[in-house]
């Protein structure tokens, strides 16, 4: 998959902020696509040592949750670490991993935020735009916005707001687990980006495509590592950080 070219990445904080703000009045809110065939999940760790980013892109399909590809891509970071500009930073080697997919999934979702943004263009609204393609986010922390308590059992959620809009729901994927966060990214509305995490969440409490993509940048991490460590440090500090 090719990446549209929609703005620079060597930019200023200033720059980049004001590049999510004109992505953000491009992102569509629509369904996702009713019975996805192949389902993408991403997630992207970093090295704060060596200053590398690990990206991960893995493929199953429904409703079989067979994997069909893994795609994996380590490189140094180029963008410093800004909170609510992980985009920046992480998308590079992202988009590197998808330029290699040879499957087009018809949903990606992300390690990350979508709307639920203080710019309402997190990880999957950028990701989504630049790839065309139906995107959500599912974010194991919160971002912004606030929420009630959710109830214990699987299935139970309440909306996330801000700034009197709801940006995304707080989604219990497990009885008694911590919920997730959830929040379309581009061509994607909330109810069917929460309809698609259940689906792929069971048994556990990440959706399976992301599930295996975070399993995937670490092991990308485990096999670097002795490429760029010295014989006197051999562990690294490694990070999976939200978008």
């Amino acid at each position: 998959m090719i990446a549209q070219s929609l703005h620079p990445w060597r930019v200023s904080f200033q720059q980049a902020t004001a590049i999510q703000s004109a992505l953000a009045s491009q992102v569509v809110t629509s369904p996702l696509p009713t019975s996805p065939r192949l389902v993408a999940g991403a997630d992207v760790a970093y090295s704060r040592r060596t200053h590398r980013v690990y990206a991960a892109v893995v493929v199953v399909a429904l409703p079989s949750l067979d994997t069909v590809e893994t795609v994996g891509v380590a490189r140094r970071a180029t963008f410093p670490y800004i909170p609510g500009l992980l985009s920046f930073r992480e998308l590079p080697a992202l988009l590197a991993a998808f330029k290699r997919l040879r499957n087009e999934p018809d949903v990606l979702v992300c390690d990350g935020q979508g709307v639920a943004h203080p710019r309402r263009c997190g990880l999957a609204c950028h990701a989504g735009l630049l790839l065309d393609l139906p995107s959500i986010g599912c974010a194991k922390t919160r971002l912004v916005g606030d929420h009630r308590s959710v109830g214990p059992r699987r299935g139970a959620s309440e909306s996330l707001c801000l700034d009197g809009d709801v940006v995304g729901a707080v989604l219990r994927t497990r009885e008694r687990v911590k919920p997730v966060f959830v929040s379309a990214g581009h061509r994607a509305d909330i109810q069917s980006a929460v309809d698609l995490v259940l689906a792929l969440a069971s048994p556990f409490r990440l959706p399976e495509p992301q599930r295996r993509a975070h399993r995937e940048t670490q092991a990308l991490y485990q096999r670097d590592q002795g490429r760029h460590t010295s014989p006197e440090r051999r562990y690294p500090s490694f990070v999976s950080v939200q978008r």
